[in-house]
């Protein structure tokens, strides 16, 4: 989700600063009042108009997801690092939890990532279908191993995580409670049930 797509002219100089002012502030205001934060808001915060702000993201889901690709591709870098883990389920494990940690930061992130499961064509789909294929490999590498029982999907599996997440995130003052919900979800995938 770059700033210029494949075969398109390159962005000019003003059309590129104000495509960077508003993915800061977009990324900004989520973190401060949610990804439903209004849409002309951000726009006034990064000195352009709303039609501006359309002219880079056509809808609220664009505008989410390309916020959200640098912290994806981090995502997806670390299940990389995490793919010949000498523990499986370790691995998959750790990085549920960064995704967790990722899905709560912004409020209302959660509500997206569970939408757009159900949406391939949806610009947060974009991001999801790179973390499900992530994920998958991870996950089939700790049933491999033996430890994640063979029925469980990764669909399910990262559905859970953004219910943690929204858990999380309704539920400022607990901060134990992402690791005691993971924990108990991944009591019920053993292989050992």
């Amino acid at each position: 989700m770059g700033t210029e797509t494949a075969g398109a002219r390159p962005m000019r100089a003003d059309a590129r600063r104000n495509y960077e002012r508003l993915l800061t502030q977009a990324r900004t205001a989520f973190t401060e009042h949610g990804t439903d934060t209004s849409l002309e808001d951000i726009a006034r915060r990064a000195g352009v108009g709303i039609g501006t702000l359309y002219r880079h993201f056509p809808s609220r889901t664009a505008l989410m997801g390309a916020v959200f690709q640098g912290e994806v591709d981090a995502l997806l870098a670390y299940a990389r690092e995490l793919a010949d883990a000498p523990q499986p389920c370790r691995a998959l494990v750790d990085w549920l939890r960064a995704v967790i940690t990722h899905a709560s930061t912004y409020r209302g992130l959660s509500r997206a990532l569970m939408a757009a499961s159900a949406d391939d064509s949806s610009a947060m789909a974009r991001c999801s279908v790179p973390m499900r294929e992530a994920g998958e490999a991870l996950l089939g590498r700790a049933q491999r191993a033996g430890a994640v029982r063979p029925d469980v999907a990764i669909g399910d599996l990262l559905q859970l995580t953004n219910g943690i997440a929204l858990a999380v995130e309704e539920s400022p003052d607990d901060p134990g409670l992402a690791d005691r919900l993971l924990t108990l979800t991944l009591s019920g995938l053993s292989a050992g049930r």
